[in-house]
């Protein structure tokens, strides 16, 4: 007995000779770094955007301050307090860690303009690795923070109907109960994912579907889901969900979500008459739908708008777009509600004989 715990002893010493003889070859191969942190990137007090620019902006003109974060000085700092104790690290006697304010800053940045990674390194002095893990952590904290207080579903019965006379107000359109739309949102193709993410427009990309009000001015998206783009149509991924699909539908009358012909017909869904040899009244309801449905495509114009990552590809992971996109749904909902007039020269207008015109250039769109 004796002599066989000597032998095992002597194997598992063997064992741990070996483990520490092989992390001690690797130490050795690692390369080793060059530089703790570029000298050029740690003079980022003095040259960065964040603490030069920036705060010329915040003194000097305010108006380039909302075109640089795509939010007013007030909106920026409030939106730092309530998520600057997430973002806040230790100081350690090795350096000094990035404020919460140049992350929040740097998150703002990419999220309205879709720059690369190297991109923003050399404008904010920040490394290009630190910055792909900040923009994470910074939607984290945003979503953690803000996503349940403005992403508003309306769950009692009363407050569907709420949403379905405001429609009738507006759009003269009954009974519905939100504008059902989606839009390719274009990612890198990820690796091994064959045709998963590859959608009929011929690139890659999740799909954003969302649920709008009635009025620009209320709470901008009531529902948003992210899928993915490998069906015909994006619209064979709602049924797959019974989101939408729920009770308070079942009023006496028989209200419904209304949506264009790239979804699957529904016993909850209004769609289209197909465009042949239609009635006149089949015309008429065919532009009140298509009236009352615009407003979904003027939030995603708008969303895209503010944020200009949308309409780029994403060069990141799947689960880090799915993370952008929510954090821009969340950032536009929050700013609608808090300054719903700023986005109201972008929006569809009607004169008096209900033909649509561009706000901006005047020019009138007839509708027969």
């Amino acid at each position: 007995m004796i002599r066989f715990w000597a032998v095992v002893n002597k194997e598992l010493l063997c064992y741990a000779q070996c483990i520490m003889q092989f992390e001690e070859d690797e130490e050795k191969q690692r390369k080793k770094r060059r530089w703790w942190g570029r000298d050029w990137l740690l003079r980022r007090s003095i040259h960065g955007q964040y603490d030069a620019l920036m705060a010329e902006l915040q003194l000097e003109d305010p108006e380039a301050f909302v075109n640089f974060l795509r939010l007013d000085i007030a909106t920026f700092h409030e939106l730092l307090a309530s998520v600057e104790d997430r973002l806040t690290k230790n100081r350690t006697r090795w350096r000094d860690p990035v404020s919460p304010g140049l992350k929040l800053a740097v998150t703002l940045r990419f999220l309205a303009t879709g720059d690369s990674h190297h991109s923003l390194m050399y404008n904010v002095r920040l490394a290009h690795n630190t910055i792909s893990g900040m923009i994470v952590s910074v939607c984290n904290a945003i979503l953690d923070v803000m996503e349940a207080e403005v992403m508003k579903t309306p769950i009692e019965p009363q407050d569907w109907l709420q949403v379905a006379e405001r429609f009738q107000g507006r759009w003269q359109f009954p009974p519905v109960l939100g504008a059902l739309g989606g839009k390719h949102i274009a990612i890198q193709k990820p690796s091994n994912s064959g045709s998963t993410y590859y959608n009929y427009e011929g690139f890659c990309s999740i799909v954003l579907i969302g649920l709008v009000d009635a009025d620009y001015n209320s709470d901008g998206f009531r529902l948003v889901m992210l899928g993915l783009a490998s069906t015909a149509k994006y619209g064979t991924t709602v049924p797959s969900t019974n989101q939408y699909n729920r009770e308070p539908l079942s009023f006496d009358i028989p209200y419904y979500i209304i949506a264009d012909d790239a979804f699957a017909m529904q016993s909850w869904l209004m769609k289209l008459f197909p465009h042949r040899a239609l009635a006149h009244d089949e015309l008429v309801f065919n532009y009140r739908l298509s009236r009352a449905r615009r407003v979904v495509e003027n939030a995603f114009g708008i969303l895209a708008n503010r944020f200009r990552c949308l309409l780029r590809t994403l060069q990141v992971q799947v689960d880090t777009a799915s993370l952008i996109v929510r954090t821009c749904v969340v950032l536009h909902n929050y700013l609608r509600e808090r300054n719903p007039s700023n986005d109201v020269m972008t929006l569809d207008k009607e004169d008096a004989n209900h033909n649509l015109y561009d706000p901006i250039v005047l020019t009138l769109i007839f509708i027969p």
